[in-house]
């Protein structure tokens, strides 16, 4: 699936929350039963899924963000660009991503990615960078180095 252009509002949010829920459909979730999808709009209008994988060892399992972006990296490079985030559930639950989602996002998030996520009984649809206003970057690190000396 390609969508074209930067953000187009409510339509182009709804493409990608379908494609996260039927991503959903396929998660692996035994332990849970809250089955969720991801779907990454990426700079070249590609759109990668993502599902939740469960674990027996809790720890272990793997949320459809960070799926999604295995899945991204994997089929198209590290130089991805995420445009646009959709998160959806098949639980009629409110679906935000995890503090460890957001951190992995935010590596591969474009300065003006949205995300369009299930909360409080309505989609919700914002700018990333609001998720995570003072995520880690690969510059931190320099930054850090260079403060110490």
């Amino acid at each position: 699936m390609k969508i074209e252009g930067t953000f187009q509002g409510q339509e182009q949010a709804a493409l990608l929350i379908e494609a996260a829920r039927v991503a959903a459909q396929q998660a692996y979730a035994p332990y849970s039963g809250f089955r969720v999808g991801a779907a990454l709009l990426l700079k070249d209008g590609s759109v990668v899924t993502g599902t939740n994988i469960e674990n027996a060892s809790y720890g272990l399992a793997l949320c459809a963000e960070r799926s999604a972006v295995a899945r991204a990296v994997s089929e198209h490079g590290p130089a991805i660009r995420i445009h646009a985030i959709a998160v959806t559930n098949l639980n009629s639950a409110a679906s935000a991503p995890c503090g460890a989602c957001r951190q992995v996002l935010a590596e591969f998030a474009a300065p003006n990615a949205w995300i369009a996520f299930p909360f409080g009984g309505k989609l919700e649809i914002r700018p990333f960078s609001d998720l995570l206003p003072l995520a880690f970057g690969l510059g931190d690190q320099a930054n850090r180095n260079e403060t110490r000396r």
